[in-house]
């Protein structure tokens, strides 16, 4: 499956601080297809081609899945996985 991406074209990572509706936030995690974590690959069973968790100061926690990975997902900066996702 191909990496997913912003529509500036950068790569969508665990890390990043992203803007969402305009809110800062970040992307807590990235699924693409099952890595064998039952937690992780319920995602993928659900929205088929995968998606992101991000955290929105405004929204809280909001899954993503690849169809709703549009222009109101807006990448600001490279950031650092959290090394507990």
């Amino acid at each position: 499956m191909p990496a997913m991406k912003y529509l500036s074209g950068e790569t969508i990572e665990a890390g990043d601080t992203i803007r969402y509706h305009s809110e800062p936030g970040r992307v807590e995690f990235v699924v693409t297809h099952k890595v064998g974590n039952a937690s992780l690959d319920w995602y993928v069973d659900e929205f088929p081609g995968g998606g992101a968790m991000i955290e929105a100061h405004s929204f809280g926690s909001v899954f993503l899945g690849v169809e709703d990975l549009h222009d109101l997902l807006e990448f600001v900066s490279r950031g650092a996985a959290d090394p507990k996702a």
